[in-house]
This record gives C-alpha cells, sequence and structure tokens, in this order.
C-alpha cells in the first residue's frame, strides 16, 4: 500500500496529502490523532516520518 492508502486507515483522518518532491505529509482530520498512529502508518508503507 503507499503513505496515503495506509495514512487514511487510520480512525479520524479525513484527507492525506503527500508532496513527493519535498517528502511533505499533510493530514486533516477531524481529531486530535495520536502522531504514533500516523507514524506507524507511514513505516508500514515502508517510509520514515520525521514530526516538525
Amino acid at each position: 500500500m503507499t503513505v496515503t492508502e495506509e495514512v487514511r486507515q487510520v480512525s479520524g483522518v479525513q484527507d492525506v496529502a503527500v508532496e513527493l518532491a519535498t517528502g511533505l505529509l499533510t493530514v486533516t482530520s477531524d481529531a486530535s490523532l495520536d502522531p504514533a498512529l500516523i507514524k506507524g502508518a507511514v513505516e508500514e508503507a515502508g517510509y520514515q516520518l520525521a514530526v516538525s
């Protein structure tokens, strides 16, 4: 699965945008999200997440 597909599976996620040129991942949610869940989804897709 892609990063977008994996992150969309996290409960509460409304939208996911990935900017391939910069590696920026933007997640929109309807409530506060646990960053560990997003990190886990990104890693499941085979990538690493650096939170800023």
